[in-house]
């Protein structure tokens, strides 16, 4: 079957290899995004969290530990707030590295997959 004037190709094990690659490839670059989101709104609320830290005045804090809300002194939360903060950006950079891993290596499979197939497939998104 050829479509938008390319040439049929047969498609190889490896070929299918690839196609297959890519695929979970994308998958994974999709679910990289979302991650990323969610990673930058914690971010966002830690540091907005240690900002009302610094304005508030009082001694003893409320500090939410999973589903419990538990009476904290203010420098024992500022200190978990830092580790959490710190912690928090680690992961968002690991995110985003690995989301420039996961383009680079679909950048090659789709120069691999054109370079065989031409028109007749389509690697991009609509």
């Amino acid at each position: 079957m050829q479509q938008g004037g390319g040439s049929e190709s047969e498609v190889t094990w490896e070929d299918q290899q690839n196609i297959n690659k890519f695929g979970r490839l994308n998958n994974r670059f999709h679910e990289l995004e979302d991650e990323i989101k969610a990673a930058k709104e914690l971010n966002e609320s830690l540091e907005d969290a240690s900002n009302e830290l610094i304005l508030s005045d009082e001694d003893v804090i409320r500090f939410q530990i999973g589903e419990v809300f538990t009476h904290m002194a203010s420098d024992e939360v500022e200190a978990r707030l830092e580790k959490m903060k710190e912690e928090a950006s680690k992961d968002l950079e690991r995110l985003e590295e690995e989301k420039e891993s996961v383009l680079a290596q679909m950048s090659e499979l789709k120069k691999i997959l054109y370079g065989k197939f031409k028109d007749s497939i389509n690697l991009e998104e609509d």
